[in-house]
């Protein structure tokens, strides 16, 4: 059996049977499809190939695009001013802890990079199993401003470890920063031809009628038109993506349905995929290095420990079961701790070690973050049920 056969064949089985799995155990979609994808690498079922670390890439930039759908630009540009001012508290919050932590027990200046990394990505998949709850709103609200912060410094960063301190790295710099320009004087015009022509938005992206598919279209072409600007402007594509989905959010909010209709996509399909192609970079046989898993676990409760601190900032809207939800809702930066140690090892700031010390803690906060959200959710429930 040829590795493009097997791929295709172990990747679907995985897919098809991690929800079952899930319901089973009780145990989160997400982990079982990355611990499935560490098992099917580390038996040799396949190898990865370039075709299929390109779909999982592509499944990556897409729960970006989904993450971006949950903001609406126009809400967030109302938020009030204290709400904001709590926003980048916490993350300086963050980052102090992150500087402390990194120098008290000695650990590689990259962490003070990896530890605050906010990405609302899973917390889309949250919000679609619990609802639309008042911490959920808040994880998103405060973590639309985290995870622009992250990316901007995963940018700056994988600059820096591409470029050191040289012209190209200013270049890049100066790009990131006429590219927010670039897209506040897209939004602001978009607005004003909104403004003008309503109709425009229902040509674009019907509501009925719509035998073609055009509202698919239309955001796959939005989609792709930003990966090819970041790509043209060697700048982070995950913030491209992330940027095509707030501008959809925004301007076609009209189109109640179409959310939905993309998350069947995705979730469905390609950003499993995404988790699948997680796991095999990581060999179960890693975890018998030496004092590997207990420094990842360490880890992983450090990262939850500072975003609770943090979190006490908001208890007055969130109440204290709010705060440790919050917390744990922020505690799953996967997507960019595994883009930060992938772009470290390239540039050899890691030896192969702490590659498989980011991914294995990336990969315990979010099994650990899931599980207990589910355990506070089904003691509630439990408790509400003998009352």
């Amino acid at each position: 059996m040829s590795n493009e056969v097997a791929i295709i064949l172990v990747v679907s089985a995985i897919i098809f049977i991690s929800p079952l799995l899930s319901k089973l155990t009780k145990i989160p979609t997400i982990p079982i499809e990355i611990i499935l994808g560490s098992i099917a690498i580390s038996l040799k079922l396949f190898d990865n190939n370039k075709i299929f670390v390109l779909v999982a890439e592509l499944g990556f930039l897409y729960l970006m695009f989904l993450a971006g759908l949950e903001v609406d630009l126009k809400k967030v540009l109302k938020l009030k001013f204290y709400l904001i001012k709590k926003a980048l508290l916490y993350m300086l919050i963050l980052y102090g802890f992150a500087i402390a932590s990194t120098f008290y027990f000695e650990l590689s200046k990259i962490y003070i990079v990896t530890m605050p990394l906010i990405s609302i990505g899973l917390i889309a998949i949250l919000k679609k199993e619990y609802g639309n709850l008042a911490w959920i709103n808040m994880s998103i609200t405060i973590g639309v401003i985290g995870e622009i912060i992250s990316i901007i410094v995963l940018t700056v960063v994988s600059a820096k470890l591409e470029f050191g301190l040289g012209i190209e790295f200013y270049t890049t710099l100066l790009l990131l920063t006429s590219f927010f320009f670039g897209f506040i004087l897209l939004y602001k015009l978009f607005h004003i031809i909104v403004w003008w022509y309503p109709g425009i938005k229902i040509y674009l992206m019907p509501t009925s009628n719509d035998t073609q598919e055009q509202d698919i279209r239309v955001s796959m072409t939005i989609f792709f038109l930003f990966i090819a600007l970041m790509l043209y402007l060697h700048l982070e594509i995950a913030l491209g993506t992330f940027i095509a989905g707030v501008f959809i959010s925004t301007f076609f909010h009209h189109h109640v349905g179409l959310q939905k209709k993309l998350e069947s996509f995705g979730f469905g399909w390609l950003v499993p995929i995404f988790f699948v192609w997680i796991g095999t970079t990581f060999a179960l046989e890693s975890i018998l290095k030496p004092n590997l898993f207990y420094i990842a676990f360490l880890i992983s409760i450090l990262m939850i420990l500072l975003r609770l601190v943090a979190s006490i900032l908001f208890i007055k809207e969130l109440k204290i079961k709010g705060i440790f939800l919050f917390a744990l809702s922020h505690s799953m930066p996967l997507t960019l701790i595994i883009a930060v140690a992938t772009l470290a090892l390239n540039a050899n700031a890691i030896t192969n070690y702490y590659y498989y010390v980011f991914i294995l803690s990336a990969m315990l906060e979010v099994i650990l973050s899931m599980v207990i959200i589910k355990i506070i959710y089904a003691f509630n429930n439990n408790s509400k049920a003998l009352s």
